[in-house]
């Protein structure tokens, strides 16, 4: 399967670079694959195409502030992304900018981190002051981790409005580097209509990682390797869904983390599993889905692993076609962009 059966064309001027506020009134392309129509709603109408039969499913994963400057020893500026937590106040990172075997770096604050090179691999370890609490300090002295085709200004940029909107209103356990971007169309009060509803929400959560914005290098999709992201179902998620799915009820994922963690960890048989651990999953057309059964999505990067799990979901051609739509009607495309509900 060649990886060029997904590319395709879209003008830059299409490419979100600001929110849009409010979260719930962007776009939302509606897809019946039974049918083949499309239809074009805002997406707090997301709740006329829910019952009360069905689960919405969400990710509840925190963004961390990533994007870290700092000064070396010699006076040059450097510029860190951290990537996951290893330990206590210890990140694996990369780094923009030439590094020693180890080098003890000035962060904002005047305090001193150390970073080491690691053998053979681009990525670093940096090891925070012991007496921190690393993620409060980020706070303080970190960036939103905006993805690289969003531009930014970063001595110059209103950071409050991406720290507010880069992240989702039910956001809870810190750990990604990049948003559940499906997940920001929801705001507290859609939220509360599909509960009134009568619709059940469950959480799970998968850290998402760097990894995400990597494109297929690899001219045959099958022999891409893909990264590992670290996810979490509680029993008590696990057993709802599973009730839920015995009973009829739609599985709706928010997000392609969602479909992930899901069918990661679910039998066969379509039994989801409680479980805390790690998934590399890849999804592409020819995959069976076990257990999601409609999905919220964003539009998604040309040749990106994302828009082929999305293909495997729907059929190519299908997702093409809505993504062709989408281009003619001016949909604001990645991150900050519209949604798509497939079902």
């Amino acid at each position: 399967m060649e990886v060029e059966l997904f590319d395709y064309e879209l003008p830059r001027s299409l490419i979100a670079q600001e929110p849009h506020i409010p979260r719930d009134e962007c776009k939302l392309m509606i897809c019946n694959k039974k049918t083949g129509k499309i239809t074009q709603e805002f997406f707090k109408n997301i709740v006329n195409y829910l019952n009360k039969e069905d689960i919405l499913v969400l990710n509840d994963t925190k963004v961390i502030p990533a994007r870290i400057f700092a000064k070396k020893e010699t006076g040059g500026k450097l510029e860190i992304f951290l990537l996951e937590e290893i330990k206590k106040n210890t990140f694996l990172c990369l780094t923009r900018g030439k590094i020693k075997k180890v080098t003890h770096v000035f962060l904002k604050n005047g305090q001193i981190a150390k970073i080491t090179r690691l053998k053979n691999s681009d990525k670093r370890i940096i090891e925070f002051n012991e007496t921190n609490n690393v993620y409060k300090l980020l706070e303080k002295i970190g960036e939103v981790p905006l993805p690289p085709y969003i531009k930014r200004q970063y001595d110059n940029y209103d950071r409050d409005k991406d720290f507010k909107y880069y992240q989702t209103v039910f956001a809870k356990k810190a750990g990604a580097v990049a948003s559940p971007t499906a997940g920001l169309h929801f705001t507290e009060r859609l939220l509360n209509e599909i509960k009134n509803k009568g619709v059940k929400i469950a959480y799970i959560t998968l850290h998402v990682g760097i990894g995400t914005f990597r494109p297929v290098k690899e001219k045959d999709v099958e022999k891409h390797k893909m990264h590992s992201e670290k996810f979490e179902i509680k029993e008590e998620v696990a057993e709802i869904i599973n009730k839920t799915k015995l009973s009829g009820g739609k599985i709706v994922a928010v997000g392609t983390t969602v479909v992930r963690a899901l069918e990661a960890a679910s039998t066969e048989a379509g039994i989801l599993k409680p479980i805390k651990t790690e998934t590399n999953i890849f999804i592409y057309p020819g995959y069976r889905f076990k257990i999601v059964d409609a999905l919220i999505t964003n539009f998604h990067l040309p040749k990106s692993t994302l828009l082929m799990l999305v293909s495997a979901f729907y059929e190519r051609e299908k997702i093409l076609e809505c993504y062709k739509k989408a281009i003619e009607e001016k949909y604001r495309f990645f991150s900050f962009g519209d949604a798509m509900f497939i079902y």
